[in-house]
């Protein structure tokens, strides 16, 4: 399924921002790029374009950023 959800609660509203990047650190596209409210969210993400393989996302929130891993497999 190349589809998938990602999920984060923003304590206060900001700019939030996901790039996906290959393995090898490529960026491959920019999910979001918008202000949002305080809250939960569901961010869509649409790997149909892709081929399987191991994926990074980066999510920035104000002063707060992660890196997470995710497969797709297809």
């Amino acid at each position: 399924n190349p589809f998938t959800k990602i999920f984060l609660t923003l304590p206060k509203p900001g700019v939030v921002k996901i790039d996906v990047y290959n393995i090898i650190g490529q960026k491959i596209q920019t999910l979001l790029n918008k202000p949002m409210p305080a809250g939960y969210h569901e961010i869509e993400f649409n790997g149909q374009n892709l081929s399987s393989g191991v994926y990074l996302y980066r999510i920035e929130a104000g002063e707060w950023q992660d890196v997470k891993k995710m497969v797709l497999i297809k």
